[in-house]
């Protein structure tokens, strides 16, 4: 077990509950999909914090040297419980869009997720699980364990217009150049430091690179420290509405395919804690408008604070690499990550492949307060087009 978790967690209030048409998403549930914030609830720069304190300012150093602090091997009765658990779930003929904790139960298992899952929102944001059987299980019994195991970390969402709840990270030949239109986790190109659309992301490691491929992940809190102290005119660009973030055409009728928004948040109310949405592909992405006047293009002063966003989480990064059968969870809220650029091997041995989760932490289920309007819905966040249907292919398509 990886030191430092806690099994404390607090009581809330239910969380709102948006009751979905079962024939279309089997939970009920729908996820909300990609807004913007709610203005009156963003705070100036003068409101931030001067400096911020506890378990979520992490240094690299203090775990590059010491990965039983931040890693936990699933034992062997672990792995018996999740096997038990997937194997019932199969038999039940339940679609895997349908799993959840009452289908997927984890009697001994769960207490410990349930510290996982606080560790996660409140402490350093990032655990590795080291174990998980992929060869043995193959890919339909490990996303059925996977995405249970996620059930108790959080609620699965969308993460395309495809409705993909099961996510693959492979390189599928896209051209990486047209970030207009390509999503950069469907090719083998750097991946810069950023969070996804949800509360958590998860990756399970099926296949590994030839070369590259490896992940680096850097806490919010540390990078705004830094940034307060050397460069306070850059954060204070970065708290701005001034932000456009492209949608790349994952967008439902009526609205923008575009979203103005900040990179830094204070947390309205509660515990106004900073919180960081940001993927500098979505702010890149937006010369279509930019050039027809539609919005503003990058100023120099936007254009140098993302500059120095991306070296400070360089200078601050703690790099790991996923074996076969490794899971990576990470905060979305206090922990940006990246990717370097990879190499497959040559064929017939399969490519780079990771089965990802994006999963929502409403706020009212001890998620953060975020200041969009629905910080209290189960599956806030993610990417939903219409009424596209959830679904949880075994590989990328």
């Amino acid at each position: 077990m990886a030191p430092g978790l806690t099994a404390s967690f607090p009581n809330h209030t239910p969380t709102i509950e948006k009751q979905a048409p079962r024939s279309i998403f089997p939970d009920g549930i729908k996820t909300s999909g990609q807004h913007p914030p709610l203005y009156h609830q963003l705070s100036p720069f003068g409101q931030f914090p001067h400096d911020i304190t506890g378990p979520t300012v992490w240094d690299a150093d203090d775990y590059k040297n010491n990965p039983e602090r931040w890693t936990h091997w699933f034992t062997d009765e672990e792995i018996a419980e999740m096997s038990q658990a997937a194997d019932t779930f199969s038999d039940a003929g339940i679609p895997l869009t349908g799993i959840s904790k009452d289908n997927f139960q984890l009697p001994r298992l769960s207490s410990f997720l349930e510290s996982v899952r606080n560790e996660l929102l409140n402490g350093k944001g990032f655990i590795r699980f080291k174990g998980f059987p992929v060869v043995k299980w193959g890919n339909h019994k490990s996303a059925i364990a996977y995405m249970g195991l996620g059930t108790y970390l959080g609620y699965f969402v969308s993460q395309n217009g495809k409705g993909h709840v099961l996510g693959h990270v492979k390189d599928l030949g896209d051209d990486a150049k047209q970030i207009d239109k390509v999503r950069i986790y469907r090719t083998n190109a750097r991946q810069f430091f950023h969070a996804d659309d949800s509360d958590l992301v998860g990756l399970l490691c099926i296949a590994r690179a030839f070369e590259g491929g490896e992940s680096d992940i850097t806490s919010v809190h540390h990078v705004y420290n830094i940034l307060r102290r050397e460069r306070p005119d850059v954060l204070k660009t970065l708290t701005e509405p001034i932000w456009y973030f492209d949608r790349k055409g994952e967008v439902s009728k009526g609205e923008d395919p575009y979203i103005r928004a900040s990179v830094f948040y204070l947390e309205p109310g509660g515990q106004n804690r900073v919180y960081c949405k940001y993927d500098p592909y979505f702010i890149r992405s937006l010369e279509r408008f930019s050039s027809a006047g539609i919005i503003p293009p990058l100023s120099p002063a936007q254009l140098e604070a993302a500059d120095v966003l991306e070296a400070t989480c360089n200078r601050l990064a703690l790099h790991m690499i996923l074996e076969v059968g490794d899971i990576q969870f990470l905060s979305n809220e206090h922990v940006l990550h990246a990717r370097t650029e990879y190499k497959d091997h040559a064929p017939p041995a399969p490519r780079r492949h990771l089965m990802r989760l994006w999963l929502a932490t409403p706020e009212s289920e001890g998620g953060w307060k975020l200041p969009f309007h629905d910080s209290e819905e189960k599956k806030r966040g993610g990417i939903q087009v219409d009424d596209v249907a959830p679904v949880a292919h075994l590989d990328a398509e």
